[in-house]
Parts: structure tokens; sequence; C-alpha cells
């Protein structure tokens, strides 16, 4: 009798066992996982009433017909123990907003990736991911979670398949898309809490952010981070602020001339100089060829940007930082950005705009502000007048002689933009004012040759 009851014992307590194990199992197993399970049992149960417990339990997370975040969601203890710091950090209330938002992430390179993956650990209820390129070989040196598995599969699905694993209470979409007119629609509706452009592309990044101001949606921009190296020279600070980054350079301009907006739009951005160039294309002989012969999509850069993957991770760190900070309300007052030598471009801009009011009597032409004035004087002359075939970097010497330096039009019949502007004294402003093109690529070829190829660098920094 003693030894059937010590079977019995030993019997129940496994059995006791085996229900907890299973039930501590269930808790840490996806939630994708135990749906899948969810449906082959109601289909196994169809027609006898019966409804399981676990299909009950998994529909909690996720509103199937809106795709909206459960905002329950941090009451489930592995959800909540997984964001315990960040709870924590911002308290309950605050992350909640975080799990029940909406975020947008278009561009899912180095920059991108690093975000939207943040954002993710960071519990963001809902993104939308958006990249019609795929990951390649070369992108695996910044990428946030590719592998070489993952080359050739595109960098959404990429993401959404190891994003899944991370955080599977997420309702994550994906589209292999390229963002233009036809396809906004498709990816800005929903009423998203936030889009972030990850996009290096100037025509297609203008139109992202021109729809998100027409919207009224907020949007945080990254601008260039390749070539670079200081992690500690990168800001965050409206787009007017926003200085020594040609790709933010670009979008400014042609956001204010194509759309009339001057700024309000966040950008992450690097004080850092480029340290290096495009690199020059070459084709399958080997030779240098021109880029646009080979580009799949119009307008998008084919030659080659040098980048240190640490950077653009960063990027997307801040990117994600600011975001999330934004979501709960907690107030973070950026660095600002001082630029002492400011009053000198004024300078240049205030002389421009009464010289163009004498010459023309409107100063309705002048197309550049005084970053832009900056950009002209500074990056295309050094400081010196366009005629010192010896140019050097910008110094005090500039300012010594700013009082003796005006900026004029190139050709008299097009406007004063930044493609037009050419910096000399004024002697030889005037001078130069007196003459044609024609007469000056006649008799001093190599100065008009020198002054056409500075301004069409300008074109292409700017994106004319």
């Amino acid at each position: 009798m003693e030894e059937r009851l010590k079977h019995l014992t030993l019997v129940g307590a496994g059995a006791l066992l085996g229900s907890v194990s299973t039930l501590f199992l269930l808790k840490l197993l996806p939630r994708s996982i135990i749906k899948e399970c969810s449906k082959s049992v109601g289909e196994l149960n169809a027609g006898k009433g019966v409804v399981s417990e676990m299909s009950v339990r998994s529909g909690v997370d996720v509103d199937s017909n809106s795709g909206m975040p459960d905002s329950d969601l941090l009451a489930d203890e592995i959800v909540s123990e997984q964001l315990t710091r960040n709870i924590q950090f911002f308290g309950f209330e605050a992350q909640q907003k975080v799990t029940t938002s909406y975020v947008v992430v278009i561009g899912l390179g180095g920059v991108g990736s690093h975000a939207a993956s943040m954002l993710l650990r960071s519990g963001v209820g809902r993104l939308l991911l958006v990249d019609f390129d795929q990951v390649s070989v070369s992108s695996l040196n910044r990428h946030a979670v590719a592998t070489r598995a993952d080359v050739g599969i595109p960098k959404a699905e990429c993401l959404k398949k190891h994003f899944s694993t991370i955080f599977p209470e997420c309702h994550i979409e994906a589209k292999v898309l390229l963002y233009d007119a036809s396809t906004e629609e498709k990816i800005l509706s929903g009423h998203p809490d936030f889009v972030l452009d990850c996009i290096d592309n100037i025509d297609t990044k203008v139109a992202l952010l021109a729809a998100c101001v027409r919207r009224g949606l907020k949007v945080l921009s990254a601008t260039g981070a390749g070539a670079r190296a200081d992690p500690t020279r990168i800001r965050v600070a409206d787009l007017r602020e926003s200085t020594n980054d040609p790709l933010s350079r670009a979008v400014r301009y042609r956001l204010r001339k194509d759309h009339g907006i001057e700024g309000g739009i966040p950008v992450v951005f690097s004080l850092e100089k480029p340290k290096a160039k495009l690199l020059p294309f070459k084709g399958p002989s080997g030779e240098e060829e021109n880029p646009s012969d080979y580009q799949v999509v119009p307008g998008f850069r084919v030659r080659i940007i040098p980048v240190l993957g640490t950077i653009p991770a960063i990027f997307g760190q801040v990117m994600a930082s600011y975001v999330v900070t934004q979501l709960t309300g907690l107030n973070v007052q950026p660095e600002p950005i001082v630029n002492l030598d400011l009053d000198h471009y004024r300078v240049l801009h205030q002389r421009l705009i009464e010289h163009e009011e004498s010459l023309f009597g409107t100063a309705m032409q002048v197309q550049v502000d005084v970053e832009e004035v900056m950009y002209v004087a500074k990056e295309l002359w050094h400081g010196r007048s366009a005629r010192d075939q010896f140019a050097k970097d910008v110094g005090r010497g500039m300012w010594r002689s700013v009082n003796e330096l005006m900026l004029v039009r190139w050709d008299k019949e097009k406007p004063a933009s930044v493609s037009n502007l050419i910096l000399l004294k004024f002697k030889e402003a005037d001078e130069h004012e007196s003459r044609t093109l024609e007469e000056i690529k006649e008799l001093e070829p190599e100065f008009y040759e020198r002054v056409e190829s500075a301004l069409k660098r300008a074109q292409l920094d700017f994106g004319l």
C-alpha cells in the first residue's frame, strides 16, 4: 500500500511540474508562435464548441482589423519586463505613449536601420518600414541587423524578419517601395506620430519633407553621415541652422525655392566637414565612366561615398532618442549652434542686396540667404576674389579684406543664385559688369573655365 502511494505521489508531482513548466514556456514563447498554435488548436476543436484559452490570449496584443498597437501592451508581464528600464526612466504613463505610437521610417540603410532598431527596442507599438533597395555585402559594415544570409533580400523585409524575434508584440509592416508622389498616400496615411526621413537622395528627400509639412506630420530628417569620423560633432537643430553639410544645404535651398518652406524641420547633422569625396565611378572595363549611364532609378547616386560605419549608426541612435523623448514629452534641450563668423557673411549678403537694388532697381532676383552666401564665399571662392588664382583657405585674411569684396552675378541675365555668384573686389566687379561673358571667354579663357567649373560644383552641391 505504501509503495502504491509513493508511485501515485511521484506521478502527481510530475504532472504538476509538467503543467508549471508548460505555462512558463508559454510565457516565453513569441506571440507569433502562440498564435499559430492557437490557430491549429482552434481548427482541431472546430464544431465542438471548444474555445482555446491560448487563442483568446493571443488576440490581446494587436488589433488585427486596425493594425494599431494595443493600449494594454504593458500589462503583459514579458513586455513590461523587457521595457522595465524604459518604464523606470520615463514612468509608466509616458512609456505607454511609446507603446501606443505609430512611427514610419523611410530609408533603411546605415542610419535608418539603427533608428528603427532602437525605436523597436524602446517599445514603439507599430512600425512601418519603407525602402526599395536590397541588402548588399558592402552595406554590412553599417547595417543594424543584416547578416550575410540576408544579402539580396529587400532591406524592409530583412528588418521585419529580425525585429519579429526581438519584440514580437510590435506590429511591423514592411513596404518595398520607392517614395514618390504615387506612393505618398500608401506611406504617409494612417496618421503616424512621427516620420523619420533617412533618405540620401535630394529629390526624394525634398518631396517627402514637403509632404510631411503639408500633411501636418511630425518629421525628423537625417542629413549626410558619410565621409565623417567625429561623433562629438553630431547635432540636432532646425534645418535653418544646419551648416557644413552639403546635403542639408541643398535640401534647404530646394524646400525654400520649390515649396516656400523656410525651416521648422528638425534635422540630425554633423558640424564636421566631410573628410572624403565621392569616389570615381568605374565601369566593367575598369575605366572611369558616366555614373548616370548605370542608374537603375533616375536621380539616385551610383558613385560611392566612403562611410565609417559607426557614424551612420550614431545618427540613427540620435534620431531614435529624439523621437522617443518627443513621444514621452521629456524635455530635452539640444545644444545651440553657434557661428561666430555669421556677421561677416551678413555684410556680404546686405552688400549684394544693395548692389542689386542700385543696378537693377530691385533685389527680387537675389535667391540666396546668409547661409548660402557663406557657402559661396567660403566653399566656392575661399574668401578671396575669384580672380585670385591661388586661393587659400578662409582665415583672418578674408575678414581683413572683407571691406573690399562683394558678390556679383556671373551672368547678368540670370538671377543672383548660388550657381551664379562670384566674389570680386570692388574695382574688379565694376570691370566685370562692363563686359559680356562672350568677351571674357574670348579674352580670358582660363579664368572663364575656372569660374564655370566652380559654379558647376555649386549646381551639383545644391542638386540644381
